[in-house]
C-alpha cells in the first residue's frame, strides 16, 4: 500500500476546498482522437478523467484531453494532482508531452502505473514517448516536479483520506481500472477491458460494486463486436450492452458510457443513448465537458457545459 499523508502531499494550491466530489470529462474517445464536424457535440479527444474530491485532485490516464485540462489549470497556478494510467498504448498517453503546467516549476504530479509486460516502469514508457524521433524534447526538460509510482496489481493507495484500489483488466499488452473511495462516494474507472464471453469479469465486478458512478468501456455495440468478417473479438475493448450488465449485477447508480470509437459520431452516439437509458435508466453517453457532482448528502447532478443544463441524475442511497 501507498500511503500520502497530508504532511507527505501537500495540496499547493487549494481553490477546491469543498466537501464534495467532482467528475470532469476531458477526453472520452479511445483509439484515436478525431475532431471534426460529426463529433463536436461528444468531443474528438483521447481519454482523461479528472476527479477532484475534496481539495485533492486526481487525474486518470493522459490522452490528448490531459492538454485540454493541462490549460485549464493554468489559470490556478502552482497545481498540484495525482495522475493514474490505466497502460500506455498511444491514446491514454498523448497528451502527457503536451500538458503545460508539467512544464512549469513549482508545480507537482505524482504519477502512477504498472509496469509493462517487457518490465518497463510508467516513468520509463512515458521517457520513451518524448524521444527522438518521437518528440523534440525529452521529457527531463519539465520544470515541475514529477514523481513516479510503480503499482502492483490489488495494491492500495492512500492519499489523505482518499483510497484507490485497482485490478488487472482483460486487455491486450495489459491494463488496469480504479475505484477511489472518498467520504462513502465511489467512482469507479474501467476502460479498456474486453468482457468475457459467457461469464462477467470479477474483477470489473469489484471494481464497480455499488459505485455511485461507474464510467465503462463501451467502444463498441454488440452487433460490431460480433460482425461477421470484421469482428472485434480479442481487440481489447468492450460493448454498450455490456456495460448495463455490469451496471446492474453491480448495483451502480450511474453509468457512463465511456472510449467511444471515432468512427461514431453524434449522431450514432444519440442512438446508443437512447438504447441504452431505455435498458439502464441512468446511463449517460460520456461527453467532453460534462461533470458529475457528488456530495457526501447524497445530492448529486450532472452539468453539460456546452449545454448549460444540470439535471438531478443519481438516486440517494437508502
Amino acid at each position: 500500500m501507498i500511503g500520502l499523508t497530508a504532511d507527505s502531499v501537500q495540496a499547493i494550491h487549494k481553490p477546491f476546498m469543498q466537501e464534495k466530489l467532482t467528475v470532469r470529462f476531458w477526453g472520452v474517445r479511445g483509439s484515436i482522437a478525431c475532431p471534426g464536424l460529426h463529433t463536436v457535440r461528444y468531443g474528438g479527444n483521447t481519454p482523461c478523467v479528472e476527479v477532484q474530491a475534496g481539495h485533492q485532485r486526481f487525474i486518470f490516464d493522459g490522452g490528448t484531453g490531459l492538454r485540454v485540462l493541462g490549460q485549464e489549470m493554468l489559470k490556478h497556478l502552482p497545481v498540484e494532482a495525482h495522475i493514474f494510467f490505466s497502460h500506455t498504448h498511444w491514446d491514454h498517453i498523448q497528451g502527457f508531452p503536451f500538458f503545460s503546467p508539467a512544464f512549469m516549476p513549482g508545480n507537482r504530479f505524482h504519477i502512477y502505473g504498472t509496469r509493462g509486460s517487457d518490465g518497463k516502469t510508467i516513468e520509463k514508457r512515458l521517457t520513451d514517448q518524448m524521444l527522438h524521433p518521437n518528440f523534440p524534447v525529452p521529457l527531463q526538460i519539465m520544470g515541475g516536479s514529477l514523481d513516479f509510482y510503480d503499482l502492483e496489481a490489488g495494491q492500495i493507495v492512500e492519499v489523505e483520506d482518499i483510497t484507490i484500489r485497482n485490478a488487472i483488466l482483460n486487455h491486450p499488452g495489459g491494463s488496469i481500472g480504479y475505484r477511489l473511495e472518498w467520504q462513502g462516494l465511489t467512482v469507479s474507472y474501467i476502460t479498456d477491458t474486453e468482457h468475457f464471453p459467457d461469464a462477467l469479469d470479477p474483477n470489473v465486478l469489484a471494481l464497480a460494486d455499488q459505485a455511485h458512478v461507474l464510467i465503462y468501456d463501451a467502444t463498441y455495440t454488440d452487433a460490431e463486436y460480433h460482425e461477421a468478417g470484421n469482428s472485434k473479438v480479442g481487440w481489447g475493448h468492450s460493448t454498450w450492452q455490456e456495460a448495463i450488465k455490469i451496471a446492474k449485477a453491480a448495483k451502480v447508480d450511474q453509468l457512463v458510457l465511456f472510449h467511444h470509437d471515432p468512427l461514431h459520431n453524434d449522431v450514432f452516439l444519440d442512438d446508443i443513448g437512447r438504447k441504452a437509458g431505455h435498458q439502464f435508466t441512468n446511463s449517460i453517453i460520456a461527453q467532453e465537458g460534462l461533470s458529475i457532482t457528488l456530495t457526501p448528502n447524497g445530492q448529486s447532478s450532472l452539468q453539460y457545459a456546452e449545454l448549460g443544463r444540470a439535471i438531478s441524475s443519481v438516486p440517494d442511497r437508502a
